[in-house]
């Protein structure tokens, strides 16, 4: 067994997710294809909401969801397959009304090296319609609370 390098994170406290890439993740180059990643972005951003009180039953009862409006994402270096990924998320952002952000870290354990940094916005949008709403309280305290400060929000 291999000893892990300490991670060093963007900001403390992550909310992580524990990866493993497959063949099936990876393109003709060999390596992690760049719409997997975005996947895993969305994979980890839904476990954290969830964990933090801000489930899809919690949604469909206020009728409203935070619809990603924007990602931006750095690629450092490539995953493999074999390579067990650590990645990390926070959210970094609330507007008190309808936008949020977040930030993302993509790491590799055995080498402590940062493999991509991401950041995304979102905003509240009503559920029928799909058009920007006023997020309702029960998103409101959840974002306001968990937001962390640091990091690259609004």
């Amino acid at each position: 067994m291999t000893e892990n390098k300490p991670i060093q994170w963007d900001l403390p406290d992550p909310f992580t997710l524990d990866i493993l890439v497959v063949e099936a993740d990876t393109d003709e180059l060999g390596h992690a294809n760049n719409v997997v990643y975005v996947r895993w972005l969305e994979d980890v951003s839904w476990a954290h909401i969830k964990s933090l009180g801000m489930t899809w039953e919690l949604h469909e009862a206020t009728g409203k969801a935070m619809a990603i409006t924007r990602t931006e994402i750095d690629y450092l270096a490539s995953a493999n397959p074999g390579d067990r990924l650590i990645l990390g998320t926070w959210l970094t952002g609330f507007d008190g009304r309808f936008r949020s952000a977040r930030q993302f870290q993509l790491v590799r354990p055995a080498d402590g090296k940062t493999l991509v940094r991401a950041m995304s916005t979102h905003a509240c949008v009503d559920l029928k319609t799909q058009r920007p709403s006023r997020a309702p309280k029960e998103f409101a305290d959840i974002l306001q609370a968990a937001s962390v400060a640091g990091g690259k929000g609004l």
